[in-house]
């Protein structure tokens, strides 16, 4: 049986969810797009992932199509049993009566949310390869034209590796689909909010838990030279959490495994994520 969905106002299976050929977000990827993981039936920092929705919004000139709580009485509704699960939701300028890249007025937005489970990351870590970075200039808008990461992912993966960490004018960024942090000198480092890069929900999860267990934190650029003399380097995502890279470019991270660090703030990201799931079953 086909999984229920969201579309335009209506529940319906998959396999009945249709979109015209002149929607915007089909013809020039003209939306936006979040990914919300949902642990005990609960969605993670609900409110942080609709803010950047809607900034994300505003950065394109639309407006929010929902108030939070018509959000969230259709996530529940797409919600189903306890296990880990994502729910990923678009929203695109909706349909024209012609292909003009011209923004149209008096559109109505096409909005889409569906749920899935949530696949576990790899227990081991991964690799990563540095490419250089492609993209546009506002990375901060989550926006569905995703076609420079899919290739820069591709690039990857056809090389065994199972993520891509970009680089622009010698500086690290962020991965194809995630937000970096390394370990230097027992200081726990990522690139600073801007428009080089995704303003991630995950990736602030993690600073507030690395500052409640005293670890000392830093946000400032990154050169790559830094990446070689890192003892440890994290990948963070909404559906892979603290993702451990263990070998760059061919190379082993530290001593090839998943570092100490890592574990304490696995540790702490497990409970927080427990601690979701309790006060689901309180609540």
């Amino acid at each position: 049986m086909d999984m229920q969905v969201y579309l335009n106002g209506e529940f319906l299976p998959l396999g009945e969810a249709k979109i015209s050929v002149l929607d915007r977000g089909f013809l020039f990827g003209d939306g936006v797009y979040e990914v919300i993981p949902v642990y005990g039936g609960k969605p993670l920092r609900l409110t942080e992932h609709l803010r950047r929705l809607d900034q994300s919004l505003a950065n394109i000139r639309m407006q929010p199509p929902l108030t939070d709580e018509a959000w969230s009485a259709i996530f529940d509704r797409l919600i189903s049993g306890t296990h880990d699960q994502s729910i990923y939701l678009q929203v695109t300028r909706g349909v024209a009566t012609k292909r003009d890249h011209a923004i149209p007025a008096g559109v109505a937005p096409t909005l889409f949310a569906m749920c899935t489970p949530i696949a576990p990351p790899p227990p081991a870590g991964i690799r990563a390869i540095t490419v250089e970075d492609i993209r546009w200039n506002r990375c901060d808008i989550k926006a569905i034209t995703l076609l420079a990461n899919v290739l820069l992912r591709q690039q990857a993966l056809d090389t065994g590796a199972a993520e891509a960490i970009l680089i622009r004018d010698g500086k690290v960024l962020e991965g194809a689909a995630s937000n970096i942090m390394i370990v230097l000198g027992g200081t726990l480092v990522t690139p600073p909010k801007g428009a080089a890069i995704l303003p991630g929900i995950t990736r602030d999860l993690v600073l507030e838990l690395a500052a409640a267990q005293g670890v000392p934190t830093e946000e400032r650029t990154i050169d790559l030279s830094e990446l070689g003399q890192a003892s440890e380097i994290w990948m963070t995502s909404s559906t892979r959490e603290i993702l451990p890279v263990i070998e760059l470019d061919g190379k082993p991270v530290g001593e090839g495994k998943a570092g100490p660090l890592w574990a304490v703030l696995q540790s702490a990201y497990q409970a927080y994520k427990q601690m979701l799931r309790e006060s689901a079953r309180a609540g």
